[in-house]
């Protein structure tokens, strides 16, 4: 039994760090690389790609919003034609950085408010799905459980791997609850093995009013730009490893 554990790296900006990436790297299997639209930069880009190489982690483009203020998260009025060049630009990218460090772009995750808009809209995840498509037809497309990007992922030919997070809170209906609440995100690196360990054993995960959702994830994320993100994997690898559960990149 395996399962891939991934996380959203590369989002220092310039003279401004991010994040705990040397550390937390070796503990992942896959890496989603910021593009330089939320955050990241040519130069944070290719230092990521080298420490993913380094770890043996699998590669991936982590585009978003031309948002750099906002992180990513907030929603922007783009029409899809824009959301398609967009992703195609920033795909390309890491691509090219991982191409010229000897390796591949293995997978394609969206972030913040683009991959909870794909989550919902079906004309924003055919523009996400058109985009990967444009740059190799041979990248996984990682998606939430339910979301358009899955059936439309699937139509075209593409791989795709459900995601689901370790250290975020579920609402009822199964969509992530909103960062605006304080118990959004989940800190103790305890509480986040668990949620790991269900998530990969077919157990699902508690929304926040107590009900059970029936999530059979691919691939489980923890996020990279929180103090302590590196103790937070490192909890939900040996949760996994303790449970006899392999960690290791999604199969395409």
């Amino acid at each position: 039994m395996s399962i891939d554990l991934n996380a959203d790296v590369g989002e220092s900006f310039g003279p401004w760090p991010m994040g705990e990436d040397e550390s937390l790297i070796p503990l992942v299997s896959s890496v989603n690389i910021a593009c330089g639209f939320h955050a990241g930069d040519p130069l944070t880009i290719e230092r990521t790609v080298a420490l993913a190489v380094i770890a043996g982690c699998a590669i991936g483009a982590h585009p978003g919003y031309p948002d750099l203020v906002g992180f990513g998260r907030r929603d922007l009025a783009m029409s899809p034609t824009e959301v398609e060049a967009a992703m195609v630009y920033q795909i390309g990218a890491v691509a090219a950085f991982a191409q010229a460090a000897g390796t591949e772009l293995r997978h394609v995750k969206a972030h913040g408010a683009l991959y909870n808009l794909a989550g919902r809209d079906p004309a924003a995840a055919e523009a996400i799905v058109r985009a990967v498509l444009r740059v190799s037809e041979e990248l996984v497309l990682f998606a939430l459980p339910g979301s358009p990007m899955i059936d439309a992922g699937r139509a075209s030919g593409l791989t795709v791997a459900v995601e689901a997070f370790a250290d975020r809170a579920y609402e009822a209906d199964g969509t992530l609850r909103s960062r605006r609440h304080a118990d959004a995100v989940i800190d103790d690196p305890a509480a986040v093995g668990a949620q790991a360990l269900g998530l990969a054993q077919g157990r699902g995960v508690e929304a926040v009013d107590g009900s059970r959702l029936d999530i059979r994830p691919d691939t489980l994320c923890v996020h990279g730009d929180r103090p302590g993100a590196a103790g937070r994997a490192r909890a939900a690898r040996a949760a996994l490893e303790s449970a006899g559960i392999e960690v290791a990149p999604c199969r395409r």
